[in-house]
């Protein structure tokens, strides 16, 4: 039976792509309000998005490298709309309601029990 490989560094390594990745979306949103008046190619919120993105495949790409697993990786990556609840809440001051926290803890819980499964 062949060994699993660690999953700590991809793990952490997809993470911080998440959290990256929720700061494209937050670029993006506050570039789509500038979408009227600035040029795309002007517009640095969205130009910022895209460089997010960027940095989002790079470190995605080192995650599999280091022998991350599809199965770890992508529900791990599914952080990416906790930080986006959380971004929102503290620069837009949206408010955090009792559905938000369900899903948090959905979202937690789901990856809690896709990284029980062995493989084999």
């Amino acid at each position: 039976m062949k060994e699993m490989p660690s999953q700590t560094i991809p793990i952490l390594l997809i993470l911080v792509a998440a959290f990256i990745g929720a700061c494209a979306q937050y670029f993006f949103k506050l570039g789509s309000l500038k979408i009227v008046e600035i040029p795309i190619y002007r517009n640095w919120f969205f130009l910022a998005g895209l460089v997010s993105f960027f940095w989002v495949l790079v470190l995605m790409t080192m995650s599999f490298r280091f022998g991350g697993l599809m199965m770890v990786v992508y529900p791990a990556y599914g952080t990416t709309y906790i930080w986006a609840l959380l971004i929102s809440h503290y620069f837009d001051k949206s408010p955090v309601n009792l559905v938000q926290v369900t899903g948090v803890f959905c979202i937690i819980l789901g990856i809690g029990l896709v990284s029980l499964q062995k493989t084999s």
